[in-house]
């Protein structure tokens, strides 16, 4: 298993899947949202991946890394499931999503199990191609 981390955040990958879980509560700002964009591409070592991206560990996500990520931060990426402890994000994201109409496919689960399973439909769809 590849793993790749620092103080506030862990990358590894398993099956096929890129997994991250932050380590410590923590604020998403400009410099903390480059730091993790480095890293995340890091481990992707130049392949695109397939991203179970938990949320848990943020206290708040400011505008500015919002704005940031949405430039910088879908390289290497297939698609991406962003696990909230919350049914309220989860609603707001994929709403936004309909609206926004990412780069790559996002969208927002509760349950990690779930998120995994609909990277793994997408991954399996992208291989019968």
């Amino acid at each position: 298993m590849k793993e790749v981390e620092n103080d506030f955040i862990k990358f590894w990958i398993e099956g096929g899947i890129l997994y991250s879980q932050f380590k410590k509560p923590t604020i998403v700002n400009i410099e903390n949202i480059k730091i993790l964009i480095d890293l995340r591409t890091e481990i992707s070592d130049g392949e695109k991946q397939y991203w179970c991206y938990d949320f848990k560990g943020i206290e708040s996500y400011d505008k500015e890394a919002r704005d940031y990520a949405e430039i910088y931060g879908q390289e290497y990426l297939y698609a991406c499931a962003a696990v909230f402890n919350s049914h309220i994000a989860k609603f707001t994201l994929n709403t936004f999503m309909i609206l926004k109409k990412p780069v790559i496919p996002l969208k927002g689960f509760v349950q990690k199990s779930d998120a995994v399973n609909w990277l793994n439909e997408i991954k399996k769809k992208k291989e019968q191609l």
